[in-house]
């Protein structure tokens, strides 16, 4: 069978955009900067959690397990001579058109299609939560319904004497999970550099008593979805037309240009320096040169797609009107006040407009208004940050779906002379080990000890706690210092009942919200992350380089750490840039030992990267902990990576501070 049939997955990518087809699967010619691990990125979601979950809701079900498309197909249709009979990966084509459905039920003519999607619904809902309150399909859902609709749709051509009914299975966030330790029966293992799903030790009566996935019918929607125009190609066409479009083209490898749009921002086929100076080309750059006229100059020049939070109408009036690049928007459209005139968000995109088009490299900041901050704040200060997941399957029972996991804190203190410290730390790797409560204790007992303020970055922290907060609430006197606890998440957060806002005495302070109201370096462009504003504050502080270009951190007399030792933060690139802390990172198997070596070569990995400098890397490194058959080795080596990253992300913190301080200062 040839592999220039349109599937599932490459249907998806052409409804991103068409010219992605072209693009697709040709790693040795352009680079793609999504080639990744796909089972890792569903090991992070619980894809293959949730999806050997569904397996248990039929017990007789049969697995077509090939990989290869003949095979599959022959096998499939030798189950289809049963009258009723449940198959797995059941594999069906229409002309040039591939699907494998994840559960097939077949009873007498009909023909039931399950998509299994590790996603979180409220059965509740039925087929009306996926429209919006105008009955049409929400955009948060309809590249989960057209990928059910397009397996209907191969389904009913390839069987047309057959009914054909559409669900999709999703994790009900309306079920609380009935047992302890379900998630944990779920184990991914890696054999002969295949990897797989194993189910042990069986699920029982119990463990399904409450089904926490739920089928919900797509068929209307499906219709919704066929009658529908789509104006992705020359013409409006309908479904049947637009996939048969797709299929020829990707058939015959012939590219369908799709319209520049604000969709461009995310293309995965660019190809940097490295990848290029490689002999990879650029996809993205070729469409915009075939279709604007650019050349390999424009591409040097900021986009609008890198001002920051830019609506999304404003972006297509703009595109439509041919103004692609910052250079070409007049400032005057935004009618908004300089920032020094008091905050708002269009003042702050105002600012990085003027400065990029003024060439102006210098950065902003607040001094005044930081200060006057500052001066309200009580030492000691305390930098906190949460590193966390969402199970799919709860680790248990009375948990729901996807209800999140606190796994680890790094905190840091600054005292009013300026001693620095890493003052403590916290992290569970136990497989199936809630570690919600545990974490709000040792938190508790980091921050008690004075009154000194206390900082995060972003909400995530505050939405955390308040989350274990109402864990705490549900479990009641099973938790006997369960109260002592809620009354410690009430004083360090905020939240609102009833439309009405509180906050604790000793409320968590957002540097984030500081960064947005009091500085700006046009080095960050349209991002706020701390994974920018470090680099920014670094490449911009003489202080802070002279300080950290040393190895003082983890050093005797130097700044207590707990995972680093003589550490300098500070190195430099050829051009003189301070290079990115989190690319710095030590690197997984790093420095081991010629035994430990041995060890590495002896067995298989589950992933071949040896980084681990984000928090999406954090969440799947934690997932690999808890859900992977893997060596005592990897286990250390990913539980180090992780303390040093949590470590990093409040040490970056209170380097901004350092710089913000040291600026003021001027």
């Amino acid at each position: 069978m040839s592999d220039r049939y349109l599937t599932k997955s490459r249907f998806k990518l052409a409804r991103e955009c068409p010219a992605k087809l072209f693009y697709t699967g040709k790693k040795d010619e352009y680079a793609d900067q999504k080639i990744e691990d796909s089972f890792l990125e569903a090991l992070a979601d619980g894809g293959f959690q949730v999806g050997a979950l569904a397996k248990c809701y039929y017990p007789d079900g049969i697995e077509v397990e090939t990989l290869d498309y003949e095979q599959a197909l022959a096998e499939t249709d030798k189950l289809l001579e049963n009258d009723k009979v449940v198959i797995f990966e059941a594999a069906f084509k229409y002309r040039n058109l591939f699907c494998r459905v994840d559960v097939l039920v077949k009873d007498g003519t009909n023909l039931e299609l399950i998509e299994v999607k590790a996603k979180s619904y409220r059965s509740q809902e039925g087929a009306e939560g996926f429209l919006t309150s105008k009955g049409a399909i929400d955009n948060r859902w309809l590249a989960y319904l057209e990928d059910a609709a397009f397996q209907k749709h191969v389904l009913r051509n390839a069987y047309p004497d057959c009914s054909v009914t559409a669900c999709l299975m999703l994790a009900d966030k309306d079920i609380s999970c009935p047992t302890d330790g379900l998630n944990q029966k779920f184990k991914l293992y890696m054999k002969d550099g295949r990897k797989g799903v194993a189910v042990a030790p069986p699920v029982t009566e119990e463990d399904l008593a409450q089904k926490i996935l739920c089928k919900i019918n797509v068929d209307q929607l499906c219709d919704m979805i066929y009658t529908a125009d789509y104006g992705c190609v020359a013409e409006p066409v309908n479904f049947d037309a637009m996939v048969g479009k797709f299929a020829d083209c990707y058939a015959r490898n012939e590219k369908i240009q799709g319209a520049i749009s604000r969709t461009c921002k995310s293309c995965e086929f660019r190809a940097n320096a490295e990848q290029k100076a490689a002999g990879l080309k650029s996809g993205f750059e070729e469409c915009w040169k075939e279709q604007r006229g650019w050349l390999d100059t424009d591409f040097e020049e900021p986009r609008i797609f890198d001002i920051w939070k830019l609506n999304y109408r404003v972006a297509d009036a703009w595109i439509k009107d041919g103004i692609l690049k910052i250079s070409q928007v007049y400032p005057g459209d935004l009618t908004a006040q300089p920032l020094d005139e008091g905050y708002t968000p269009k003042g702050r995109q105002l600012l990085q407009i003027q400065k990029t088009q003024n060439r102006d490299n210098t950065c902003w900041i607040d001094k005044n208004g930081l200060a006057a901050a500052m001066k309200s704040w009580k030492y000691p200060l305390h930098f906190i940050d949460f590193e966390t997941a969402a199970p799919a399957i709860p680790f248990n029972k009375t948990l729901h779906p996807y209800e999140g996991v606190a796994f680890q804190f790094s905190h840091h203190t600054v005292s009013r002379g300026g001693t620095i410290a890493h003052k403590g730390e916290f992290i569970n790797t136990v497989p199936g080990r809630f570690p919600n409560f545990e974490f709000v204790r040792a938190l508790k007992k980091e921050l008690e000890g004075d009154n000194g303020s206390i900082f995060r970055y972003a909400a995530h922290e505050n939405t955390f706690l308040r989350l274990i907060y109402n864990q705490l609430a549900r479990a009641g006197s099973s938790v006997p210092d369960g109260k002592e606890l809620r009354d410690f998440i009430d004083t360090i957060t905020q939240w609102k009942v009833d439309k009405k806002n509180f906050q604790g005495s000793r409320n968590m302070i957002d540097m984030l919200e500081l960064v947005l109201r009091y500085y700006y370096d046009p080095y960050m462009k349209g991002s706020n992350s701390i994974k920018v504003v470090l680099p920014a504050i670094l490449n911009g502080s003489a202080y802070l380089q002279k300080k950290y270009a040393e190895p003082v951190y983890g050093a005797a007399g130097g700044i207590k750490s707990l995972n680093y030792k003589d550490w300098r933060w500070i190195e430099f690139e050829a051009d003189g840039s301070v290079k990115d802390p989190y690319r710095r990172l030590p690197k997984l198997f790093e420095n081991l030992t010629d035994e430990q070596q041995a060890q590495l070569d002896s067995c298989e990995l589950f992933s071949t990267s040896d980084e681990l400098h984000d928090g999406g890397a954090a969440m799947t490194a934690y997932a690999k902990l808890q859900f992977t058959e893997m060596t005592d080795l990897e286990r250390e080596q990913i539980t180090k990576a992780l303390l040093k990253y949590c470590e990093l992300d409040t040490f970056a913190m209170v380097m901004i501070y350092e710089g913000w301080r040291e600026m003021i200062k001027k």
